[in-house]
């Protein structure tokens, strides 16, 4: 089993803006992550501490502006906390492992999918392409992703 932990290496080789996001709670402006309209196969997961987050099965078009699941590849690696900052009552989203901030979830996702909408910035994620996910240690997850070709 992979170990998954926040490092101050990790930490140091983050851009400003993937520390701003994933270290001080920020969000992204919507529209410009790396990975809003990324319909490649495999799975991204924490810049921080690497562990798996979200599969490209369970990705989805939700015009938020960011790139948005219906559910979590690994729900004990995802931890939901109560936001009451900038005057809403919301559901944060962040890393188990890591403790990055990643965006946070709502109830207006697929009806037909759980319902759920995980709303979650590009820049606390990186994508691990199907084709790499075996050599970079996520083998087991590739069951977990569509085959799109």
């Amino acid at each position: 089993m992979a170990k998954y932990e926040k490092t101050d290496a990790a930490i140091r080789s983050l851009t400003p803006e993937q520390y701003r996001v994933t270290q001080e709670n920020g969000t992204e402006r919507p529209g410009t992550g790396a990975y809003l309209d990324n319909k490649e196969p495999g799975i991204y997961v924490d810049i921080v501490s690497g562990e798996p987050l979200f599969a490209s099965a369970d990705k989805f078009e939700s015009g938020c502006g960011w790139p948005s699941f219906t559910k979590p590849i690994e729900p004990a690696h995802v931890n939901e906390l109560r936001d009451t900052t900038h005057g809403m009552i919301r559901t944060e989203v962040r890393s188990a492992h890591g403790d990055s901030h990643l965006g946070h979830v709502f109830p207006d996702g697929p009806q037909d999918r759980g319902g759920l909408r995980y709303c979650i910035n590009s820049a606390s994620l990186r994508f691990i392409h199907r084709d790499d996910m075996e050599a970079e240690g996520y083998g087991d997850y590739l069951d977990q992703v569509e085959d799109v070709a």
